[in-house]
Protein backbone atom coordinates (compact mmCIF):
# COMPACT_ATOMS: atom_id res chain seq x y z
CA UNK A 1 0.00 0.00 0.00
CA UNK A 2 3.21 2.34 0.89
CA UNK A 3 4.13 1.70 -2.97
CA UNK A 4 1.12 2.66 -4.27
CA UNK A 5 0.49 5.89 -1.85
CA UNK A 6 4.31 7.16 -2.70
CA UNK A 7 3.30 6.55 -6.63
CA UNK A 8 0.21 8.77 -6.44
CA UNK A 9 2.68 11.71 -4.22
CA UNK A 10 4.59 11.40 -7.43
CA UNK A 11 1.74 11.97 -9.61
CA UNK A 12 0.29 14.82 -7.62
CA UNK A 13 4.20 16.47 -7.34
CA UNK A 14 4.31 16.56 -11.79
CA UNK A 15 0.34 17.83 -11.23
CA UNK A 16 1.37 21.89 -10.72
CA UNK A 17 4.39 21.75 -13.28
CA UNK A 18 2.12 19.96 -16.10
CA UNK A 19 -0.11 22.83 -15.32
CA UNK A 20 2.35 25.55 -15.84
CA UNK A 21 3.91 23.59 -18.54
CA UNK A 22 0.63 23.61 -20.93
CA UNK A 23 0.50 24.35 -24.26
CA UNK A 24 4.06 25.62 -23.63
CA UNK A 25 6.98 24.99 -26.03
CA UNK A 26 10.40 23.42 -25.29
CA UNK A 27 12.91 22.32 -26.96
CA UNK A 28 15.42 19.88 -26.35
CA UNK A 29 18.84 19.08 -27.50
CA UNK A 30 19.56 15.40 -27.49
CA UNK A 31 22.89 14.19 -27.41
CA UNK A 32 25.84 12.19 -25.90
CA UNK A 33 24.85 8.53 -23.89
CA UNK A 34 21.08 8.99 -24.15
CA UNK A 35 21.61 8.90 -28.16
CA UNK A 36 23.65 5.46 -28.05
CA UNK A 37 22.44 3.43 -24.98
CA UNK A 38 19.59 1.59 -25.50
CA UNK A 39 17.43 1.62 -22.34
CA UNK A 40 18.27 5.32 -22.74
CA UNK A 41 17.08 5.70 -25.71
CA UNK A 42 13.98 4.32 -25.06
CA UNK A 43 13.35 6.22 -21.94
CA UNK A 44 14.20 9.28 -23.77
CA UNK A 45 11.29 8.29 -26.67
CA UNK A 46 8.77 7.70 -23.08
CA UNK A 47 9.73 11.19 -21.74
CA UNK A 48 8.88 13.16 -24.92
CA UNK A 49 5.78 11.33 -26.16
CA UNK A 50 4.62 11.84 -22.27
CA UNK A 51 5.31 15.22 -22.56
CA UNK A 52 2.89 15.47 -25.66
CA UNK A 53 0.67 13.26 -23.73
CA UNK A 54 0.03 16.22 -21.27
CA UNK A 55 0.08 19.16 -23.59
CA UNK A 56 3.82 20.22 -23.70
CA UNK A 57 4.99 20.77 -26.85
CA UNK A 58 8.57 18.80 -27.72
CA UNK A 59 10.59 19.88 -29.70
CA UNK A 60 13.98 17.74 -30.73
CA UNK A 61 17.49 18.79 -32.01
CA UNK A 62 20.12 16.01 -32.05
CA UNK A 63 23.66 15.69 -33.09
CA UNK A 64 25.63 12.85 -34.03
CA UNK A 65 29.02 13.15 -34.51
CA UNK A 66 30.16 9.66 -33.42
CA UNK A 67 27.92 8.05 -36.10
CA UNK A 68 29.38 10.44 -38.46
CA UNK A 69 33.01 9.13 -37.46
CA UNK A 70 32.09 5.78 -37.56
CA UNK A 71 30.41 6.48 -41.12
CA UNK A 72 33.86 7.96 -42.39
CA UNK A 73 36.27 5.36 -41.61
CA UNK A 74 33.67 2.95 -43.13
CA UNK A 75 34.48 4.90 -46.11
CA UNK A 76 37.58 4.74 -45.61
CA UNK A 77 38.06 8.56 -45.10
CA UNK A 78 39.82 10.07 -41.54
CA UNK A 79 37.93 12.70 -39.97
CA UNK A 80 39.77 16.12 -39.55
CA UNK A 81 39.15 18.61 -36.39
CA UNK A 82 40.51 22.11 -36.22
CA UNK A 83 40.32 23.25 -32.74
CA UNK A 84 37.20 20.83 -31.98
CA UNK A 85 35.28 21.79 -35.58
CA UNK A 86 34.97 18.72 -37.80
CA UNK A 87 36.48 20.31 -41.15
CA UNK A 88 33.78 19.91 -43.22
CA UNK A 89 34.67 19.20 -46.97
CA UNK A 90 32.04 18.40 -50.10
CA UNK A 91 32.75 14.98 -49.79
CA UNK A 92 32.49 14.89 -46.04
CA UNK A 93 29.46 17.07 -45.94
CA UNK A 94 27.24 14.67 -48.20
CA UNK A 95 28.68 12.06 -45.21
CA UNK A 96 27.23 14.25 -42.66
CA UNK A 97 23.84 15.22 -44.37
CA UNK A 98 23.03 11.22 -45.18
CA UNK A 99 24.04 10.04 -41.36
CA UNK A 100 22.31 13.45 -39.61
CA UNK A 101 19.44 13.75 -41.90
CA UNK A 102 18.80 9.70 -42.66
CA UNK A 103 20.14 7.34 -40.57
CA UNK A 104 19.74 9.17 -37.02
CA UNK A 105 17.12 11.61 -37.73
CA UNK A 106 15.07 8.26 -38.77
CA UNK A 107 16.34 6.35 -36.13
CA UNK A 108 14.65 8.79 -32.92
CA UNK A 109 11.60 9.39 -35.22
CA UNK A 110 11.01 5.65 -35.26
CA UNK A 111 11.97 5.48 -31.53
CA UNK A 112 9.15 7.85 -30.67
CA UNK A 113 6.57 6.77 -32.59
CA UNK A 114 7.10 3.69 -31.42
CA UNK A 115 6.29 4.87 -28.13
CA UNK A 116 2.58 6.21 -29.53
CA UNK A 117 4.06 9.75 -30.61
CA UNK A 118 3.97 11.65 -34.22
CA UNK A 119 7.31 12.46 -34.89
CA UNK A 120 8.55 13.94 -38.29
CA UNK A 121 12.34 14.00 -39.26
CA UNK A 122 13.50 17.78 -40.38
CA UNK A 123 16.66 19.19 -41.18
CA UNK A 124 17.23 23.26 -41.32
CA UNK A 125 17.04 22.71 -45.32
CA UNK A 126 12.94 21.95 -44.96
CA UNK A 127 10.59 24.70 -45.20
CA UNK A 128 13.62 26.79 -44.87
CA UNK A 129 13.95 26.48 -41.26
CA UNK A 130 17.38 27.25 -41.04
CA UNK A 131 19.47 30.05 -43.31
CA UNK A 132 23.09 29.57 -42.49
CA UNK A 133 26.11 30.85 -43.15
CA UNK A 134 30.23 29.84 -43.35
CA UNK A 135 31.10 30.37 -39.70
CA UNK A 136 33.11 33.28 -38.45
CA UNK A 137 36.26 31.98 -36.24
CA UNK A 138 37.99 34.28 -34.24
CA UNK A 139 41.13 32.37 -34.78
CA UNK A 140 40.63 32.33 -38.46
CA UNK A 141 40.28 28.74 -38.95
CA UNK A 142 36.87 29.13 -40.46
CA UNK A 143 38.79 29.53 -43.49
CA UNK A 144 40.30 26.00 -43.09
CA UNK A 145 36.99 24.32 -42.09
CA UNK A 146 35.24 24.00 -45.02
CA UNK A 147 31.09 23.72 -45.21
CA UNK A 148 30.73 24.71 -41.41
CA UNK A 149 28.09 26.92 -41.00
CA UNK A 150 26.46 28.81 -38.51
CA UNK A 151 23.10 30.10 -37.85
CA UNK A 152 22.04 33.18 -39.94
CA UNK A 153 18.21 32.82 -39.17
CA UNK A 154 15.34 30.51 -38.68
CA UNK A 155 11.93 30.58 -39.69
CA UNK A 156 10.24 28.81 -37.50
CA UNK A 157 6.43 28.28 -39.27
CA UNK A 158 6.87 24.73 -40.45
CA UNK A 159 7.56 23.95 -36.71
CA UNK A 160 4.27 25.96 -35.53
CA UNK A 161 2.34 24.24 -38.10
CA UNK A 162 3.78 20.56 -37.36
CA UNK A 163 2.97 21.43 -33.54
CA UNK A 164 -0.76 22.78 -34.38
CA UNK A 165 -1.35 18.93 -36.04
CA UNK A 166 0.15 17.41 -33.25
CA UNK A 167 3.58 16.45 -34.59
CA UNK A 168 6.95 16.42 -32.42
CA UNK A 169 9.42 17.88 -34.68
CA UNK A 170 13.16 15.90 -34.42
CA UNK A 171 15.27 18.04 -36.54
CA UNK A 172 18.96 17.28 -37.54
CA UNK A 173 21.55 20.40 -37.71
CA UNK A 174 21.64 20.95 -41.43
CA UNK A 175 20.77 24.56 -42.71
CA UNK A 176 21.21 26.03 -46.20
CA UNK A 177 23.12 29.00 -47.25
CA UNK A 178 22.03 32.00 -49.33
CA UNK A 179 24.45 31.11 -51.71
CA UNK A 180 23.01 27.21 -52.29
CA UNK A 181 25.65 25.79 -50.13
CA UNK A 182 24.82 23.26 -47.27
CA UNK A 183 26.37 23.83 -44.21
CA UNK A 184 27.05 21.57 -41.19
CA UNK A 185 26.42 22.98 -37.78
CA UNK A 186 26.74 22.58 -34.34
CA UNK A 187 23.29 20.98 -32.80
CA UNK A 188 24.00 23.25 -29.62
CA UNK A 189 23.58 26.22 -31.40
CA UNK A 190 20.70 24.85 -33.59
CA UNK A 191 18.98 24.00 -30.55
CA UNK A 192 19.61 27.95 -29.13
CA UNK A 193 18.65 29.50 -32.22
CA UNK A 194 15.36 27.33 -32.29
CA UNK A 195 14.33 27.73 -29.02
CA UNK A 196 14.56 31.67 -29.29
CA UNK A 197 12.69 31.66 -32.65
CA UNK A 198 9.80 29.44 -31.38
CA UNK A 199 10.07 32.08 -27.71
CA UNK A 200 10.24 29.04 -26.14
CA UNK A 201 9.38 28.30 -22.38
CA UNK A 202 12.64 26.48 -21.95
CA UNK A 203 15.66 25.03 -23.49
CA UNK A 204 17.08 21.69 -22.56
CA UNK A 205 20.49 20.79 -23.23
CA UNK A 206 21.26 16.52 -22.28
CA UNK A 207 25.41 15.67 -21.74
CA UNK A 208 27.12 13.52 -20.56
CA UNK A 209 28.55 15.73 -17.24
CA UNK A 210 26.08 16.42 -14.37
CA UNK A 211 25.74 19.96 -15.28
CA UNK A 212 27.84 23.24 -14.64
CA UNK A 213 30.39 23.44 -12.30
CA UNK A 214 31.85 26.38 -10.62
CA UNK A 215 34.89 27.27 -8.65
CA UNK A 216 36.29 24.82 -6.46
CA UNK A 217 34.54 21.92 -8.49
CA UNK A 218 30.91 22.71 -7.46
CA UNK A 219 28.04 21.48 -8.93
CA UNK A 220 25.98 25.07 -9.50
CA UNK A 221 21.97 24.29 -9.41
CA UNK A 222 20.94 27.70 -10.47
CA UNK A 223 23.09 30.64 -12.51
CA UNK A 224 22.17 33.95 -14.37
CA UNK A 225 23.66 35.13 -17.58
CA UNK A 226 26.25 37.07 -15.59
CA UNK A 227 27.11 34.38 -13.45
CA UNK A 228 28.14 32.47 -17.01
CA UNK A 229 29.81 35.38 -18.60
CA UNK A 230 32.11 35.25 -15.84
CA UNK A 231 33.03 31.59 -15.55
CA UNK A 232 33.73 31.84 -19.23
CA UNK A 233 35.91 34.69 -18.39
CA UNK A 234 37.40 32.90 -15.59
CA UNK A 235 38.09 29.99 -18.79
CA UNK A 236 36.21 27.74 -15.85
CA UNK A 237 33.77 26.76 -18.83
CA UNK A 238 35.74 26.22 -22.07
CA UNK A 239 36.31 23.49 -24.83
CA UNK A 240 32.89 21.46 -25.50
CA UNK A 241 30.87 23.12 -22.42
CA UNK A 242 31.23 26.76 -24.64
CA UNK A 243 28.61 25.84 -27.43
CA UNK A 244 25.80 24.78 -25.01
CA UNK A 245 26.40 27.72 -22.66
CA UNK A 246 26.55 29.78 -26.14
CA UNK A 247 23.28 27.80 -27.01
CA UNK A 248 21.61 28.69 -23.75
CA UNK A 249 22.99 32.47 -23.51
CA UNK A 250 21.33 32.55 -27.67
CA UNK A 251 17.80 31.12 -26.04
CA UNK A 252 17.80 33.35 -22.90
CA UNK A 253 18.78 36.42 -25.29
CA UNK A 254 15.91 35.77 -27.09
CA UNK A 255 13.09 35.57 -24.91
CA UNK A 256 12.96 32.00 -23.43
CA UNK A 257 12.44 31.72 -19.76
CA UNK A 258 15.15 29.16 -18.37
CA UNK A 259 17.44 27.17 -20.24
CA UNK A 260 18.63 23.17 -18.39
CA UNK A 261 22.26 21.51 -19.05
CA UNK A 262 21.34 18.03 -17.32
CA UNK A 263 22.79 14.79 -17.70
CA UNK A 264 21.64 12.30 -20.20
CA UNK A 265 22.78 9.68 -18.63
CA UNK A 266 20.11 9.95 -15.76
CA UNK A 267 16.92 7.79 -16.54
CA UNK A 268 14.10 9.71 -17.24
CA UNK A 269 16.23 12.88 -16.98
CA UNK A 270 13.50 15.03 -18.90
CA UNK A 271 11.02 13.74 -16.70
CA UNK A 272 13.08 14.66 -13.78
CA UNK A 273 13.81 17.93 -14.83
CA UNK A 274 10.24 19.62 -15.88
CA UNK A 275 8.35 17.50 -13.51
CA UNK A 276 9.99 17.33 -10.08
CA UNK A 277 10.19 20.29 -7.41
CA UNK A 278 14.25 19.54 -7.56
CA UNK A 279 14.87 19.08 -10.81
CA UNK A 280 18.43 17.90 -11.51
CA UNK A 281 21.49 19.42 -13.20
CA UNK A 282 22.20 23.10 -13.45
CA UNK A 283 19.20 25.73 -14.38
CA UNK A 284 20.25 28.96 -15.89
CA UNK A 285 18.03 32.29 -15.65
CA UNK A 286 16.98 35.30 -17.64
Amino acid sequence: MKKKTDQAKILVEALPYIRAFYGKTIVIKYGGKAMVDTRLKEQFAEDVVLMKYVGINPVVVHGGGPQIDRMMRRLSKEPTFVEGIRVTDAETMEIVEMVLGGSVNKEIVSLINRQGGKAVGLTGKDGKLITACPLQSGSGAGTELGQVGQVESVDPHILSSLQEARFIPVISPVGVGRDGNTYNINADLVAGAIAAALKAEKLIILTDIAGIYGEKRRLMSTLSRKDLQRLIRLKIIQEGMLPKVQSCLTALEGGVSKAHIIDGRTHHALLLELLTEKGIGTEILA
